[in-house]
């Protein structure tokens, strides 16, 4: 006999279309200052928690003092998945 998943697979990443390589401009985007190495562990917290396409990558952003700093810029297909990683991902705290 066999077991069922508990889950069902995610069609995205079953033909690897979940993160696209290049920004697309219909994502909702927030840009993060670069203090430390966060990429590949808010990557792994994505893939983990949420369902949506996405993109991470480095950036240039013009911070609130008007200068032009490097960012991480982190996008969401869906603007209700951009709201839940702002609230509830732990690596923003730092």
């Amino acid at each position: 006999m066999k077991k069922q998943l508990a889950t069902k697979p995610n069609k995205l990443n079953f033909f690897k279309v979940r993160q696209p390589n290049k920004p697309p401009p219909h994502f909702e985007y927030i840009h993060i200052p670069q203090k430390y190495n966060l990429e590949t562990t808010i990557q792994k917290w994505i893939f983990e928690n949420l369902k949506g396409r996405f993109y991470v990558g480095k950036a240039l952003h013009v911070d609130q003092t008007n200068k032009i700093a490097d960012a991480l810029r982190i996008g969401f297909e869906e603007p209700k998945e951009l709201s839940y990683f702002t609230l509830a991902c732990p690596h923003l705290k730092y």
